[in-house]
């Protein structure tokens, strides 16, 4: 119980001091773009219209909001981590004790190394990882939709318990779980591809004797997990809108975000559009893809005036959220 109890307060730490970045981050899935795109460099060295970074939008938010604006939603993702911690410890404790009620020698008949043993213990993270998560993500959804309400300037989900209330009697008992199964696709897949390939890599890469063995294991299971998040990311995108998608918020409709009838038909808009990765990246933001640019003179000759693309652009296009302007150069 004390392991669990420091596990909370850590997590409530991190939690905390990571809110500005979850919040940011949140606003960019949504389409959120109130900042003009400015010119810069990729990684190769070509110049590209990037969109402002991470410090760039907290200035925003800090600016209209202050300081305290750039903590929406955190008590409700508190919440959200203490439980889930707690339910994801206690799973695992069940097995614990099922282990210790077997024969004492059952155990060992087995190297702890072997793909069974990785296997059987991936299911039991899985298993504790997926009760947490289907107990937590009502607190997820309001978290969510308190940080949407930036866009809109909207109150209609603050506060501790009305934000339940207000989702029971609008959308029911499913409302609480909006979003619910794209996440629990991307946590299981995120979870197998990191522990498979970490099991390769110590198996089959790393020679065994070397003196930093367990350094070099425990390296490769951070890179693994991060090839893993990278992978699965569009899950977390897809889950995140839809736990906001027509909500009654002014970010959960068009023009930030149209109708979407089920996560499918999320996932496939956004796979057409290229915004698969929208906010993966809080430092190097690429102007998501337009559909009209024409290629004149090395540039794109913009064709929608509408969304502050060619002459008859509005002046306030490029600060109303929907930047979709796609500008290229080529030599």
């Amino acid at each position: 119980m004390a392991d669990a109890a420091s596990q909370v307060l850590l997590g409530s730490g991190l939690t905390a001091l990571s809110q500005p970045l979850m919040y940011v981050k949140v606003l960019v899935q949504v389409g959120y773009e109130p900042l003009p795109p400015t010119l810069g460099r990729n990684m190769f060295g070509r110049q590209v219209y990037q969109l402002p970074g991470l410090f760039a939008y907290a200035k925003h938010i800090m600016k209209i909001d202050g300081r305290a604006g750039l903590f929406k939603g955190l008590t409700p993702r508190l919440c959200s981590g203490a439980i889930g911690t707690i339910v994801h410890s206690q799973v695992l404790q069940r097995y614990q004790e099922a282990d210790q009620e077997e024969e004492p020698g059952a155990s060992l008949k087995e190297p702890v190394s072997s793909l069974e043993q990785v296997i059987k213990e991936t299911s039991r993270e899985m298993v504790a990882r997926s009760a947490a998560t289907l107990v937590t993500h009502p607190f997820h959804v309001i978290t969510l939709r308190c940080m949407v309400q930036f866009i809109g300037r909207e109150t209609k989900y603050s506060g501790i318990f009305s934000p339940f209330v207000t989702i029971y009697r609008e959308e029911g008992i499913l409302g609480f779980f909006a979003g619910l199964v794209p996440r629990l696709l991307g946590d299981v897949l995120s979870l197998w591809l990191c522990n498979m390939l970490a099991y390769l890599i110590n198996t089959y890469a790393l020679e065994n004797g070397v003196s930093t063995m367990s350094e070099m294991k425990s390296y490769s299971q951070a890179v693994t997990g991060f090839f893993a998040s990278m992978l699965t990311y569009p899950f977390v995108l897809v889950s995140n809108l839809m736990a906001i998608n027509n909500c009654g918020l002014a970010g959960g409709l068009p023009p930030y975000a149209p109708n979407y009838s089920s996560w499918l038909d999320c996932w496939s808009q956004l796979l057409k559009e290229g915004n698969m990765n929208r906010g993966n990246s809080l430092f190097f933001q690429k102007v998501p893809a337009g559909k009209g640019a024409a290629r004149v003179g090395g540039e794109a000759a913009p064709l929608r005036p509408e969304l502050g693309e060619g002459p008859g652009a509005r002046p306030d296009a490029l600060n109303d959220g929907r930047v979709v302007i796609s500008i290229q150069f080529f030599k």
